[in-house]
């Protein structure tokens, strides 16, 4: 079970190029339901998720190169770029910041992820987060990769 708060980005943080980041190649196969395959630096995932915004099941398989590439003629959307910083929050959170690049070049958001609802609900954004997004469908990534960056 994933769950997980998002949020757009007011401001970067400082010194973004000292945090651990990932090149990340992503497209769909499906929408509805989610099946993505993501390319991260040199790993391959092939992921399923279930339907939901702040709580949902989510199943990701690791794939060889050859796998992922025979799988990547499947893909029926735009594929996503971007480029994900992993920055250490309080209470041992992690905050995954996206910088997406090419066609969605602006768009920044930053996911957050809990052990608990209560959890999630208790969290305090640090400064340079922006509007919470979690429950707003426009910005899941598998809607990002059809409809491009949401018209606010």
């Amino acid at each position: 079970m994933e769950i997980e708060r998002k949020f757009l980005v007011k401001e970067l943080p400082d010194n973004l190029q000292s945090y651990e980041n990932q090149e990340i190649i992503q497209g769909y196969i499906s929408i509805d339901p989610t099946i993505r395959l993501r390319k991260s630096n040199d790993e391959y995932f092939l992921t399923i998720k279930s339907k939901g915004h702040l709580k949902r099941e989510e199943m990701e398989f690791p794939l060889t190169k050859e796998q992922f590439e025979n799988l990547w003629p499947k893909v029926d959307s735009a594929t996503i770029y971007k480029t994900r910083y992993n920055i250490p929050l309080e209470n041992n959170l992690v905050a995954e910041l996206d910088v997406y690049h090419k066609n969605l070049n602006g768009l920044l958001t930053v996911e957050v992820e809990f052990e608990s609802e209560k959890a999630s609900e208790k969290f305090v954004p640090p400064e340079w987060f922006g509007k919470d997004v979690t429950h707003d469908s426009r910005y899941k990534n598998n809607n990002i990769a059809v409809y491009g960056i949401p018209k606010d």
